[in-house]
């Protein structure tokens, strides 16, 4: 439901747009909200018809298709190489995406099951965020060192893990510290046994410790601490290492909102 949201919502959009582009210089005064009223609604019952009829079966199709996929992954102990597409995923704004139309799913059914669930820790892990922010932090641009305390606040305390993708779009190397926090985080989950009682909404540390099964709250900070500290090491031998002059944060927001907004 949500892919096709994330679908059908934008495409709707983009019809209203166009239909109104057609008939408002064409309203006589006086009927603008009249007119405007009949098409907005005319238009949403078109376009949920062709969301049932035609998106929904193609986004059911790739849900699945998804699905089976992490569970193949996890049926032969290979859940840390799904941090290969989740993180970039992340960058690129499709992180709901594939954690409520897919993880999240998945996770609610192995829950059932066992009580817990290692798919509610994949995307919503913040020590990958939070070590590449500490890499920026001490190896990063000077011009940008500045804005990384308040950052970490409201990544790893509020959850948004929105706040550090324009380090990383400014960097695109720091990708792999991404992914290899990412991919530790999900090997020491594995090894520990570790899961969630439910999605961590928003992916906070706070809201983790909310869904964590009773006794298991060291194993799972360890867990974070390790993909924490991978992400940093890695984080910080690319910056160290980097020579290119990209330093505008301001840029990389820029950038991150025009991702953001399609």
């Amino acid at each position: 439901m949500f892919l096709g949201a994330m679908i059908i919502g934008p495409a709707a959009a983009w019809v209203l747009k166009k239909i109104d582009a057609v008939l408002d210089p064409k309203v006589p005064v006086g009927f603008e909200m009249l007119i405007s009223n009949f098409s907005l609604g005319i238009t949403g019952l078109v376009m949920a018809m062709v969301g049932f009829k035609g998106i929904g079966p193609i986004v059911r199709n790739i849900s699945e298709v998804l699905g089976n996929g992490i569970q193949s992954l996890v049926d032969n102990n290979l859940l840390p190489i799904a941090s290969i597409i989740i993180e970039p995923a992340k960058v690129l704004f499709l992180n709901n995406a594939i954690n409520h139309g897919v993880l999240g799913p998945l996770g609610v059914a192995q829950a059932k099951e066992t009580g817990q669930s290692i798919l509610f820790m994949l995307e919503t892990n913040p020590g990958p965020g939070l070590g590449i922010l500490l890499a920026f932090w001490f190896a990063g641009p000077r011009v940008v060192r500045g804005s990384v305390p308040g950052a970490i606040v409201i990544h790893f305390l509020g959850g948004i893990h929105e706040i550090y993708y324009p380090y990383i779009l400014m960097k695109p190397r720091l990708i792999l510290a991404a992914i290899a926090g990412v991919a530790s985080g999900v090997a020491m989950n594995v090894a520990l046994g570790n899961g969630l009682t439910a999605t961590p909404s928003p992916g906070s540390i706070f809201a983790y410790m909310v869904v964590t099964p009773k006794g298991d709250t060291f194993k799972v900070l360890l867990a974070i601490a390790v993909s924490a500290a991978v992400a940093f090491v890695v984080g910080w031998f690319l910056l160290k290492t980097d020579k290119s002059n990209n330093d505008d944060l301001d840029a990389a927001k820029a950038r991150k909102d025009s991702l953001k907004n399609g």
